[in-house]
């Protein structure tokens, strides 16, 4: 078709090359085209324009056919082509126009243009806070309009980095720390440390923050303290945001950032509660300047764990759901936000929120959860699986955990979900594969001087686990760290007495009335799970039957499912056959008898079963004795098969769970 526009019709094949490269009707036009039309050389423009419409070249409303831009712009010698693109460039800026998407399609067809690539630059740091894809294109088309790659680095790597491209984002950082007085380099590292911290690796984000200085830390003094204080370093951070620091500027960021520093050091101080407060001030105010810039926590995540780890579970859950709805800290941040959340519902037994958020916190991105946040989500499991006793589950949630722990490190605000792996290893006789990192996290502490609002949950995971394991040795200085804490510490005090009450319960030495409380106070500081099992497992060993049915009726008002299959209790001496969730079904075994025999292919003892769902051994014993009429079964092992089969497990012969120890669990 090119091959046609020669001789008279050469005018029109300028028009068409120059509406092909950008230029729109009904103008301004090329100079030279322009010329032409003026003076007279050609015919006037609607005459240009009426003859490439009637030869079908040009579409109603002035654009060119496809094939025929396309191959205008192959026959084209690119300097041409070029030259005609940077007048289309001054046309639009000499105007004062904006060249708009124009721009994105100078830059991938090749021209390299500091006008293209400035608009291009201001265009990606519109689009950083609330959309860090976009920007992320548009800074890789402005670095092939021309745009300097060291100028944007800093920029470039924080979208990279709010899209989950943490490779990409440690790449583009690593080109501009090496360089020497790199530009913009506060805010390449606090996405430095924000990609390290969301890899687990905080220790590293603090290294970043050293390497930065004091001098050059600038605004950023808070999110350093954040970072170095969570490796256990309280010298050091108040090196970068010492006490009394001045707020940086009046503005909302400045004083969300200021405030963030000023509640996690007042978390480790003799007052830790009032860090609760701060904090939750500085996530309102970060929730208010809807800003995403890169952090190493965001206040509503500190926030929600102090709240988790003063007995708070509630206060965690509420700030978490404000923090997501602002969505603070952006798309990055929103996954521990919601894991956050999920680890307050599973701590007040809302087993099924929990679940909900833990799956929006998975499928909220685009991208699969980062090693923080994976270590986390699988933590959560454990959780959630510990506590609904099924113990298939209870083994799948644990390999996933290994896993995730191999990729993550020990910080100051991951000590929840090694507190409870701690447990979960003690249950399933894996403490080796935790012990390691346990350790780092008790020197982690020794370092900022046993903190009591961040020790004392670790210290209760400690006493449960010397309790499942037997160890009166390793149970001692836990229950004595405690018992010192519980002077300034509410919490503490409540979980020294429940500590006491579990080791009375299991020597077979206990006052009901004593383990009730202690149950019930477990309950009143979000731990109604933790205090359901101390009161069941009383129950059971109860010598009266009168307390018996007291510590029974105390688990169900904690734990009002009744078990892990949510079924309500049924007396000694009443009928399991009748009436709504009891109806036997086509197997012939009503659901509490179904719960029943699960345990018992788990090789459960009539006590265990008892501890298991709130109900007393001899209530489980006539359980069993009702499911061996009931299948036909006449004797052990035929009840086994049976069960399997009424059941619709696997027909081989059950492994009893030797790995496991019940008395506590």
């Amino acid at each position: 078709m090119p091959t046609q526009l020669k001789g008279a019709n050469a005018a029109v094949r300028e028009l068409l090359l120059a509406l092909s490269v950008g230029f729109a009707l009904p103008g301004p036009l090329p100079a030279g085209l322009q010329h032409k039309v003026g003076r007279g050389a050609v015919d006037n423009l609607d005459a240009l324009v009426d003859r490439a419409e009637s030869a079908g070249l040009l579409m109603p409303d002035g654009s060119v056919v496809g094939p025929v831009r396309h191959a205008l712009l192959a026959v084209t010698p690119t300097a041409k082509i070029q030259a005609l693109q940077r007048e289309l460039v001054t046309v639009f800026t000499s105007a004062g126009q904006p060249l708009g998407t124009i721009a994105r399609e100078l830059a991938r067809g090749g021209l390299a243009d500091p006008r293209v690539a400035r608009e291009l630059e201001q265009a990606a740091d519109t689009a950083l806070q609330d959309d860090p894809r976009l920007a992320s294109q548009l800074y890789e088309e402005a670095l092939l309009a021309g745009a300097d790659p060291l100028a944007t680095a800093a920029r470039r790597a924080q979208a990279a980095a709010g899209d989950g491209e943490l490779d990409a984002a440690a790449r583009i950082i690593d080109t501009l720390l090496v360089s020497t007085d790199p530009p913009d380099v506060r805010r390449g590292v606090d996405v430095a440390a924000s990609v390290w911290a969301q890899r687990g690796m905080l220790a590293r984000a603090g290294d970043v923050y050293n390497w930065l200085g004091t001098e050059r830390v600038g605004a950023s003094a808070p999110l350093a303290a954040v970072a170095i204080l969570g490796t256990g370093d309280l010298k050091g951070a108040e090196a970068f945001f010492p006490p009394g620091a001045p707020q940086a500027s009046p503005t909302l960021l400045a004083s969300a950032l200021l405030q963030t520093g000023q509640g996690i050091l007042a978390s480790l101080g003799e007052k830790p509660q009032q860090g609760i407060a701060v904090l939750i001030h500085a996530s309102d105010l970060l929730n208010s300047a809807g800003m995403a810039l890169p952090l190493p926590e965001t206040p509503g995540a500190l926030a929600a764990l102090l709240a988790l780890h003063s007995g708070e579970p509630h206060l965690a859950e509420t700030v978490c759901r404000a923090a997501v709805a602002a969505g603070q800290g952006g798309s990055a941040a929103q996954p521990r936000l919601l894991l956050i959340q999920a680890w307050a519902a599973m701590m007040q037994d809302k087993p099924e929120e929990a679940r909900l958020a833990a799956t929006e916190a998975a499928k909220i991105n685009h991208w699969p959860l980062v090693p923080r946040d994976e270590f986390l989500s699988a933590a959560l499991d454990v959780g959630l699986a510990r506590r609904n006793g099924e113990v298939p589950e209870l083994l799948r949630a644990w390999e996933r955990a290994r896993e995730a722990m191999l990729h993550t490190s020990v910080d100051l605000y991951s000590l929840l979900p090694w507190g409870e792996l701690l447990i979960a290893a003690s249950r399933l006789r894996e403490t080796r594969r935790v012990a390691h990192y346990v350790d780092e996290a008790w020197k982690l502490l020794g370092r900022l001087g046993e903190p009591s609002l961040w020790a004392v949950p670790l210290h209760w995971a400690a006493v449960q686990a010397a309790l499942l394991n037997e160890s009166p040795a390793d149970l001692a200085p836990h229950a004595t760290a405690l018992a010192k804490a519980s002077t300034h510490s509410h919490l503490a005090a409540i979980l020294a007495a429940a500590g006491k009450a579990w080791v009375s319960v299991l020597a077979g030495r206990f006052r009901p009335a004593e383990v009730e409380g202690a149950a019930r106070l477990l309950g009143g500081v979000g731990m109604p799970w933790e205090g359901a099992r101390l009161a069941g497992h009383a129950a059971a060993r109860a010598e009266d039957r009168r307390d018996m049915m007291r510590l029974l009726a105390c688990a169900r008002d904690l734990h009002p499912q009744g078990g892990p299959a949510g079924t309500p209790e049924v007396p000694a001496g009443t009928s399991a056959e009748t009436g709504g969730k009891g109806q036997p079904d086509a197997s012939g075994l009503s659901e509490r008898e179904k719960e029943v025999a699960r345990l018992v292919l788990e090789g459960k003892t009539y006590r265990e079963i008892g501890e298991s769902i709130y109900i007393s051994p001899r209530t489980a014993e006539h359980h069993i004795a009702r499911i061996r009429r009931r299948l036909g079964a006449e004797n052990r092992s035929d009840l086994l098969a049976r069960l399997r089969l009424a059941l619709g497990t696997d027909n081989s012969a059950p492994a009893k769970p030797q790995h496991l120890h019940p008395r506590q669990e």
